[in-house]
């Protein structure tokens, strides 16, 4: 689908979808566990339907009410097995380095595929892990570090090393620790994505199993095996979401109020206010009411124009909520200084290489990036001068854009879009891994898209 975003100016009331990493967690734990258990507020979307599918692999039983409102899932418990047939989690990164490591618990063989992305991401690292805790893991491609993946179980308790770039296998390993006889214990040499590792502890220890985990996650200790009982839970708001219509308001003529915005803390990409707010962005959180409103352009109170603190080089680490990347990109294009976004290696590793994507797909609109192994660096201008007038430095124009099939891609050149105006999308339609109904509800708050 290529669609064609107009400059617009946005008001009215928003919802975002739940979360994608909380929905597919939930999907998980509920098919380990005894007894039915019921999710609300899932996010219906194809990665989290993926996760839906894949467990009844292990038999679970899972039945959705018409408008996807409650998942009720029958867990397997003790009676989960080793899966049934080939698991194809599609698009879902999460799913694959999730479950990966709970199909190694049982005795025999599982072999994990999906589509032509997720043939492209790597998977020694889970190889390596699963070789470590006594089960056989193989690739089968010769020299391609990408399933299909075979393993073959059961793996047991004990020590791993691993460097932890990657978070979603570390979460498999700690789900699966649940299910092994012992104290397992995860080495972690160089964690990135800590908030999501803190996610999945949340989860467990709700759920009654014994985690430990120092303050920088380079060392967790899961104790089982524990059987645990069905749940009801609401799932919250999707931060990674919410960041869209948030970013777009902040960069236009808005004044909007995103609702049901998730104060527990269990997301990392809630740090995008703080970093909207350094650059000048007009933000004010009720955490009683869990509304964002946000106010830009011409609304904002105060200045309308977006800078870096005391005109110098301002730099994101962005280790622990990597996904915001897209749009703290974008949020940049329109700031007045150098943007360094760094710590980011593993956004090369994600659906794209999100680092050289971003790079060639802005720089067809004329701004000025830098690309390096592991950063970004924008050099940004407002289009508004200090005093208020036009910024003759501010040169973007549209132009005609790919999201490489990556839905953060997608969304985040849409509200680019927004912002700047003709702004083609090409392949749009990938928003539905994670924000299903993105279009349909930017426009209701005055979003133009062709």
């Amino acid at each position: 689908m290529k669609v064609t975003v107009c400059k617009s100016s946005l008001s009215g009331n928003i919802s975002v979808p739940g979360s994608k990493s909380h929905t597919i967690r939930a999907c998980i734990f509920a098919a380990m566990a005894e007894g039915v258990s019921h999710i609300r507020n899932p996010l219906p979307s194809a990665d989290c339907l993926s996760a839906a599918r894949c467990i009844k692999e292990f038999g679970a039983a899972v039945e959705m009410t018409e408008d996807n409102s409650v998942w009720t899932i029958r867990g397997a418990g003790s009676h989960m097995h080793l899966p049934s047939n080939v698991l194809d989690v599609g698009n879902s990164g999460s799913t694959l380095y999730f479950m990966a490591p709970i199909a190694a618990v049982f005795d025999g063989w599982s072999i994990f595929t999906g589509d032509e992305s997720i043939r492209t991401r790597p998977v020694s690292h889970v190889v390596d892990v699963l070789r470590q805790m006594g089960a056989e893991a193989y690739i089968s491609r010769p020299s391609c570090d990408a399933p299909p993946l075979l393993i073959n179980g059961p793996a047991h308790a004990g020590k791993v090393v691993t460097d932890g770039r990657l978070s979603q296998y570390i979460s498999g390993v700690m789900m699966a620790a649940s299910r092994l006889e012992g104290r397992t214990d995860i080495e972690l040499t160089e964690p990135k994505e800590i908030p999501y590792l803190h996610m999945t502890r949340l989860w467990l220890e709700s759920l009654g199993i014994p985690v430990e985990m120092d303050s920088e996650c380079t060392h967790i200790s899961v104790t089982g095996p524990h059987l645990f009982s069905s749940f009801d839970r609401t799932i919250p708001s999707d931060w990674e979401a919410v960041a869209f219509p948030l970013v777009a308001a902040v960069l236009t003529d808005s004044d909007i109020v995103i609702e049901h915005i998730d104060g527990s803390g269990s997301q990392g990409d809630e740090a995008i206010i703080s970093i909207l707010q350094d650059l000048g962005a007009d933000i004010e959180w009720d955490h009683d009411a869990e509304q964002l409103h946000v106010r830009g352009g011409c609304k904002a109170r105060g200045s309308a124009r977006l800078s870096v603190p005391n005109g110098i080089t301002y730099r994101v680490n962005c280790a622990g909520f990597p996904d915001a990347v897209p749009i703290l990109c974008v949020a940049a294009c329109f700031t007045e200084g150098t943007f360094i976004i760094e710590d980011i290696g593993v956004c090369r590793r994600k659906e794209t290489d999100r680092i050289a994507v971003m790079y060639a797909e802005l720089q067809k609109v004329g701004v000025d990036i830098e690309e390096g192994s592991d950063y970004i660096v924008i050099h940004g201008h407002s289009p508004l001068c200090a005093d208020g007038s036009r910024n003759p430095a501010f040169t973007l124009r549209g132009g005609e854009t790919d999201s490489h099939g990556d839905h953060r891609v997608a969304m985040s050149l849409a509200v680019l879009g927004l912002a700047l105006g003709d702004i083609t999308v090409t392949g749009a339609e990938c928003c539905a891994v994670s924000f299903p109904d993105f279009f349909t509800s930017m426009s209701t708050i005055g979003a133009v898209f062709k």
